[in-house]
Order: structure tokens, then C-alpha cells, then sequence
């Protein structure tokens, strides 16, 4: 089976995890005061990758559905080999370093190699509430929500079938979703839902792979289609998102605008081939998995040795040296995605062929499969 390859949406997702990526290093750069708004929102790049997730799965796997070919025992494989294979090779990297820091008396924050943490990390479940603390690579708390939806994903395509002819109830639905639960949230726990991470991260997930959902549903309708739509739509919710994070709007209304723009980049690529669509980009996209998984460990070494040398105090980073540090996330983003990410998923992906036979949804083109976290 064939599945449309949204190439912007894969270009999307680097610029995503660029997001999350400045938020999180911003700390170590000196001199330059208090951070802006529109970075100080990176944590809501996350938001755009669940949301994303919602919307590529439902594009790859609901045909499968529909057509009675889908295998929840190889989709949940397929997703495994997605995702395991890089969330364990850092998880021993921080390990290894931490271990290494240690060795040679250099100070290691317990959280770092907390043993309480480490079996649910191993087994992804470090975001369901099993503990607390982060510990290991703190990022894959995201992968552990990202664990969640993926086993529950039937019943995200039971409701999206339910209501595929009734697609903008679907998108209505999913937005009052999102309207109750993040204010009810944040009255309940005391802090946004859209920081949380290990407390109740797998329940951050769920609104916006449900508002993913149904925007897939809206996409596939067609209701809204054309050029101009596309160009308007991705400049509009564009310069919200981005206008919305500096003034300081809700999070929820900049997750809003950010499903917004991924259906309107969607609706492009179905009309154009514009610079989102340019190889490089695309490529970016494809690596922007690793990017965000590494960019941790990266840090871990990159700002304690330079610390140790003398070369940072405070762990603080002239500006030359904080691009460097930032712009080496990319190569190294590049070696883990061919030397790690990539092998071991196919390897995985043939496993499964040679032991059971290829699934219906497993036909479908692999561009497609990796566009989607």
C-alpha cells in the first residue's frame, strides 16, 4: 500500500526540534540577558511533534484500517524498531559518561544515574508516573508519552473512523478536549500540563495526538484544499505560533496554531513543491529524531569537559563557542541516524519479516514511516 509522502512535515519536525534545542541550551550562553519569549517557549516544540504524531499515524495507518490489513502486533513492532533503538543507545551513553565523570572525580548530579529511574527508562515508561525523577537522558520522557500513545493507538483510530465522515465534529471534539483538560490540569496539579514531563508526560500527549487525529480527518476530506489556502493557512498559523510564543500567549492557543500549520503545509504538499519540500530540509527532518535525542548527552560532554578545562565558567559559553556546541548537534545528529538509528530499525523491521510475514500497514512507503517520531 502506498502512502502520500508529506515531505514538509518532515521538514517541519527539524525546525521543531531546533525549538526545543535553542530552549535548552540557551542556559549555557553568557552575556546575554534574560531569554526571549519565543525561546523561552521551546518546550512546546514537543507539542508539535505529538500533535504531528497523531496526524502521520492516523495518514499511514487508518487505510490499513479501513481496508482490514492492519496488525496492531507490526504496528506496534514497526513503532518499537522506530524509536528503541536510539532511546537505548543514549540512555547507555549518559550512563557511560556518568560513569567516566565519576571515575575521574568529577561531580555527578545523582539524578543523572538515579537506579530508581533506570528501569523505567529502560522499559519507556519513565513518563507514566513510575518515577521521580528524570535521570539518563531527561529528553526521552517525550519518547516514553510518544511509548503511550502508540499502544493506545487503537483506540485514537476507533474514535477518528467513528467520526472520518463527520470530520470538523472530529476537529471540534479534539479542540474542546484541549480546552477543558489544559486549565482543569494546571487548577488539579499546579503547573501547565505542557510542562510535564516525567509527572504525567504520557497524559500530555493525549490532546494533541487526538487534535493530530482529527486534523487528518479534516486534511483527508479535502474540505479544505488549494494553493492559496495552503500559502495563507501555513502563513498565518506560522506567524501566530511564532508572534504567539513572544508575547506570551497560552500555550494551549500556540499548540493550537501549531496543528494549524501542520495541516497547512499539509494541504501544500498536495499542490507545490516548495523549500520545505527541498531535499535538504527533508533530510533535516529525517534526522531531527536523533537531533532531539542527543542533544542531551552532547551537552553533558560538551559543556562539563570544556567546564573542566576551564573554558566555561559557571558552564556559561561565549557566544563563538555556544554555536559551535549548537551547530555540532547536527553532524553528530547525522552519525547517530545512519550509524544507529536507521540499521537497527530496518534490521528490526527484516526480523520481523523473516519471523511472521509482513503486515499490511508494513508495505507502505518507509519516507512516509520515518516522517512521523
Amino acid at each position: 500500500m502506498h502512502v502520500q509522502n508529506l515531505k514538509p512535515l518532515t521538514s517541519l519536525r527539524f525546525f521543531a526540534a531546533l525549538w526545543v534545542l535553542i530552549f535548552s541550551y540557551w542556559p549555557n550562553l553568557a552575556g546575554v540577558g534574560d531569554m526571549p519569549r519565543l525561546v523561552a517557549k521551546g518546550y512546546l516544540g514537543v507539542e508539535v511533534f505529538f500533535i504531528l504524531s497523531g496526524f502521520i499515524l492516523c495518514h499511514v495507518y487508518l487505510p490499513a484500517l479501513e481496508a482490514g490489513s492492519y496488525r496492531y502486533g507490526s504496528f506496534i513492532w514497526a513503532r518499537l524498531a522506530r524509536v528503541y533503538p536510539l532511546h537505548l543507545a543514549t540512555l547507555a551513553a549518559v550512563g557511560v559518561l556518568g560513569v567516566g565523570a565519576a571515575l575521574i572525580g568529577r561531580p555527578v548530579d545523582a539524578n543523572v544515574l538515579s537506579w530508581s529511574a533506570f528501569w523505567p527508562n529502560l522499559t519507556m515508561t519513565q513518563a507514566w508516573g513510575l518515577t521521580h525523577v528524570a535521570g539518563w537522558n531527561h529528553s526521552s520522557w517525550s519518547v516514553s508519552a510518544e511509548w503511550f500513545a502508540y499502544l493506545t493507538f487503537p483506540a485514537f483510530a476507533w474514535a477518528a473512523l467513528k467520526l472520518k465522515a463527520r470530520p470538523f465534529a472530529a476537529l471540534a471534539g479534539a479542540l474542546a478536549v484541549m480546552v477543558v483538560i489544559y486549565p482543569a490540569f494546571q487548577a488539579l496539579a499546579g503547573f501547565p500540563l505542557t510542562q510535564a514531563t516525567i509527572a504525567w508526560g504520557a497524559l500530555r500527549i493525549v490532546p494533541c495526538f487526538a487534535y493530530g487525529c482529527a486534523l487528518y480527518l479534516v486534511w483527508r476530506s479535502g474540505a479544505l484544499n488549494g494553493r492559496a489556502i495552503g500559502l495563507a493557512g501555513a502563513f498565518i498559523s506560522g506567524a501566530a505560533l511564532m508572534v504567539g510564543a513572544q508575547v506570551g500567549l497560552p500555550d494551549m492557543g500556540i499548540a493550537m496554531a501549531g496543528g494549524a500549520l501542520i495541516f497547512f503545509l499539509a494541504v501544500l504538499s498536495n499542490q507545490s513543491k516548495g523549500w520545505l519540500s527541498a531535499p535538504a530540509f527533508v533530510y533535516l527532518g529525517e534526522i531531527s529524531y536523533a537531533m532531539y535525542m542527543v542533544h542531551v548527552p552532547w551537552a553533558l560532554l560538551f559543556v562539563n569537559g570544556v567546564s573542566a578545562m576551564g573554558g566555561a565558567p559557571d558552564k556559561m559559553l561565549p557566544l563563538w563557542l555556544w554555536i559551535v556546541f549548537t551547530v555540532a548537534v547536527i553532524p553528530l545528529s547525522a552519525v547517530a541516524h545512519h550509524l544507529i538509528e536507521r540499521p537497527a530499525r530496518d534490521g528490526l523491521r527484516r526480523l520481523a519479516a523473516r519471523w511472521g510475514g509482513r503486515g499490511g500497514q508494513d508495505t507502505v512507503n518507509k519516507k512516509t514511516l520515518y516522517s512521523s517520531l
